[in-house]
């Protein structure tokens, strides 16, 4: 089962987000996602100005009620900040509301003085500058769904958690099968992989008996392998999933393995 995609994520959130914008939300944030893991820095640091302009309006709309997809990112942050108290406000959660607007410019801020719009010769977009932007826009996008998830709340959390579970490169996506697209991996680390690109709910020893590329013997070898240094546990319902082990493994051992060769 793979993570909460889009498409999922789109049919909890609008309504009552306006469609078209929260699909430019997702595409923007789901963008910067995959370039960040192929170590590809720029665009998360320099192109995140329609991510801000769409979180800006859909916060707007949900304020004011009236709906403007041109308004102007500070126009519509200025509206909900209302600093002088002169705007009607419909959004329930007003210091969420604040919140999600001093991010946002943060965001906006930071990404302008970095050269978004004027380029700087000198500046180099690198992995921080980028990692900062990309865990701001996590923030934001886990903020609205804690606020306007419509669906089962006993999801909420697991789709927030799963924003941190990012899709991995070297997984594809083949119909009803997972492939891991490289070929210097155990089957050890092919599982990992799996697992990680699988989400909460994990796959079956079924799933994993097709998925991985290897000998029949050495998958149950290596789950048994990886049971036993706690990096993978099997649940009740027979999914097998990573345990904190397995994750931190995947991200400071794998890292290199998790994009295409």
């Amino acid at each position: 089962m793979a993570l909460i995609d889009k498409g999922r994520l789109l049919q909890e959130l609008a309504p009552p987000l306006d469609s078209r914008l929260t699909d430019q939300l997702l595409s923007e944030y789901i963008s910067q996602e995959k370039r960040y893991i192929l170590g590809d820095w720029e665009p998360a640091t320099l192109d995140g100005g329609q991510f801000v302009e769409a979180t800006a309006r859909i916060l707007c709309h949900q304020d004011s009620g009236k709906l403007e997809r041109r308004k102007t990112v500070h126009d519509c942050l200025k509206y909900v900040e209302d600093e002088k108290g002169q705007n009607n406000h419909n959004f329930a959660d007003r210091k969420g509301a604040l919140h999600l607007c001093r991010v946002l410019r943060t965001i906006y801020k930071f990404r302008s003085d970095r050269g978004a719009i004027h380029i700087d010769p000198v500046y180099t977009a690198n992995q921080l500058d980028s990692r900062l932007l990309i865990d701001n826009s996590r923030w934001v996008i886990s903020e609205l769904l804690r606020i306007f998830w419509s669906g089962d709340r006993n999801e909420v959390a697991k789709a927030i958690r799963e924003i941190l579970q990012y899709e991995i490169p070297a997984v594809g996506r083949y119909e009803d099968q997972l492939l891991v697209q490289r070929t210097d991996c155990t089957a050890g680390e092919e599982i990992l992989l799996l697992l990680h690109a699988s989400g909460e709910r994990g796959l079956t020893r079924e799933d994993l008996g097709r998925f991985v590329r290897k000998a029949a013997s050495s998958v149950t070898e290596a789950i048994q392998s990886l049971e036993e240094e706690r990096e993978i546990i099997a649940s009740r319902n027979g999914f097998y999933r990573l345990t904190d082990l397995g994750a931190r493994r995947v991200l400071q051992d794998l890292a290199e393995k998790m994009q295409l060769a």
